[in-house]
């Protein structure tokens, strides 16, 4: 479904080149440069949410953050975070 959350299996398989520490950070570092509007960090966004990146607010799994106001916001938090694996 176009705009939703990969499941656990492709979640392992769309980090599975980033599986490292070192490999996710860039990413990161990646998206910190040069921010959301960034052609390759629009794919990796669009790949990790079946080819759309989802609009409005993000709910999380995570406790006492129950959502973020867009996918870019969330992004950042999980790079921040270096929780690179959190699920919407």
């Amino acid at each position: 479904q176009p705009g939703t959350p990969l499941s656990d299996e492709e979640y392992r398989q769309f980090f599975r080149s980033l599986w490292t520490a070192h490999r996710a950070s860039t990413a990161c570092l990646l998206r910190e440069l040069y921010g959301c509007q960034n052609p390759l960090v629009q794919r990796l966004d669009e790949y990790e949410n079946h080819g759309v990146i989802p609009e409005g607010p993000i709910c999380s799994e995570l406790p006492g953050t129950p959502f973020f106001p867009n996918f870019c916001t969330f992004t950042f938090y999980r790079c921040t975070m270096k929780r690179y694996f959190i699920k919407v």
